[in-house]
């Protein structure tokens, strides 16, 4: 059996060393990450009362298409502003875990993300199944006019070469096709759409065949994410729970381990 971790953790520190082995005998792990596993980076997670960013803006106005359509401008800047929130935060020592556990296992370990900030990636960690989309990400709106040459053009590039941050009074302020005049929007999945079909098929392919799934910083209320869980319990892995409070996914948990990421996951992860 691995060590026990360096560091005392909450619980019984048998159940730690009990996980470790769990993942060091697994050939194939998926890891689902949710808001938790950046809230120690600085990244308000997604259902905090107090910091989270719907407890300050109306998501129907703010995170759908419906909202964008109605005021580019307002939406535009709202998600400049968290962009720029977002790129003062540095990956914390869990992401650095799961990015060398990676890194020392290639192809052993699935890492499938709830979260749009790219620390994972900024970590290191290859290949980051984003099932919601990269904040510091464009696409267009919808599709470009007939024979448009701005097709050809990236909506990152035109969004890169607009520059400056959005004033939300000023709607030319808004990245958009210079030919045909479609919008660029936040390469992020909006309430109402449906996720990358491409990425929720890995994701979900990973679930189906991994030996044991760990689930870290989600309350599992979000779907299809915390479906992934299911998929994984029903075809026989293990799942381990990592979190500070209770999930809804708790009941599909072999364990639970109550503890932050940027502690949790060094513990876990750390010299197998």
């Amino acid at each position: 059996m691995p060590d026990t971790p360096a560091h005392p953790l909450p619980g019984d520190p048998l159940l730690w060393a009990l996980a470790r082995t769990w993942l060091a005998e697994a050939q194939r792990v998926a890891v689902l990450t949710g808001a938790g596993a950046s809230a120690e980076s600085g990244v308000p997670t997604f259902r905090d009362a107090l910091t989270g960013w719907w407890s300050r803006h109306d998501p129907q106005q703010l995170a759908t298409e419906q909202g964008f359509r109605a005021d580019p401008a307002l939406v535009w800047s709202w998600y400049q502003q968290r962009r720029e929130g977002v790129a003062r935060a540095q990956p914390n020592a869990g992401h650095r875990a799961l990015a060398d556990f990676a890194q020392r296992h290639p192809g052993r370990l699935t890492l499938i993300t709830q979260n749009v900030d790219g620390l994972h990636q900024q970590a290191g960690s290859p290949g980051v199944l984003a099932l919601h989309g990269e904040l510091m990400r464009n696409r267009w709106l919808s599709p470009h006019a007939p024979a448009c040459p701005g097709a050809e053009r990236s909506a990152d590039s035109v969004a890169r070469q607009w520059g400056g941050a959005a004033d939300p009074a000023v709607l030319d302020s808004v990245p958009r096709c210079p030919d045909c005049g479609v919008w660029v929007r936040p390469g992020v999945v909006w309430f109402g759409e449906p996720l990358p079909e491409a990425v929720l098929r890995e994701a979900e392919q990973a679930a189906q065949r991994c030996d044991l799934m760990l689930v870290v910083g989600t309350a599992g209320a979000v779907h299809p994410a915390a479906g992934l869980v299911l998929l994984a319990h029903s075809a026989g892995a293990r799942v381990v729970v990592l979190n500070p409070q209770p999930t809804e996914l708790d009941p599909l948990a072999s364990l639970c381990l109550h503890a932050g990421a940027a502690a949790g996951l060094p513990a876990l992860l750390d010299g197998l």
